[in-house]
């Protein structure tokens, strides 16, 4: 996670320097205006251990798509609250009384990032906040020796109380309408329900890429 985070700070800071010399050469600047926009994309997803090490897994790729509101306040911050359907989960494998296996969990989230932005430059915007996730189906696919199985469950999430806290970041880069996301996130505490919070013992941690256009 570390080190996915440097290099989208060098990616920004590289590229920061280039897009700037092409915004002072077009003399176009949109940083002030309210817009709206659609993007999708991939995740590349994980769980990890907060309790130890030994747990391993494999990470998974899944897919993300939604929409975004760009809010500024002035020139060069503004907010940017998200509404996306996302696909996390892992892979993991192993030997169970002589027998290999493979197990594979895909999680589907309505993410809710909550983000604050910083716009240097008309097309880089530097985003972080905190995210609210709400779990809606989870699926394991099961595979061992002569056994092959398969279980879904649903979840209504009728109490929105009951999510996970979750903090993500990254950088967008608006080509005209067009915006380039990478971002990194990582899930931080649960919410059980009845105003209690804890902190999962395996968390999400994933890294996207999305691709979307800016009304």
């Amino acid at each position: 996670m570390k080190r996915v985070i440097m290099v989208i700070a060098m990616i920004t800071l590289s590229t920061t320097g280039a897009l700037a010399q092409t915004d002072e050469k077009t003399g176009t600047d949109n940083r002030s205006e309210i817009s709206v926009g659609i993007k999708g994309g991939v995740n590349l997803s994980n769980v990890y251990d907060s309790e130890g090490d030994d747990f391993v897994a494999d990470s998974k790729v899944g897919f993300v798509l939604g929409g975004f509101v760009s809010i500024p306040l002035g020139r060069y911050f503004g907010l940017q609250p998200e509404v996306l359907f996302s696909q996390k989960g892992f892979k993991s494998s192993g030997t169970f009384l002589g027998s290999t296996y493979e197990m594979t969990r895909t999680s589907n989230y309505i993410d809710v990032p909550l983000l604050v932005s910083f716009r240097p430059v008309e097309s880089v915007s530097i985003l972080f906040g905190p995210q609210f996730s709400y779990l809606t189906k989870q699926k394991d696919d099961f595979e061992g020796g002569t056994i092959s199985a398969t279980q879904e469950e649903e979840f209504s999430n009728a109490n929105l109380r009951k999510n996970t806290f979750g903090l993500t970041g990254g950088v967008d880069f608006n080509v005209d309408r067009m915006v380039i996301g990478l971002r990194a996130g990582w899930d931080v505490k649960n919410n059980n329900g009845d105003g209690t919070s804890d902190t999962p013992r395996y968390k999400n941690m994933w890294y996207q890429a999305t691709i979307g256009y800016r009304f």
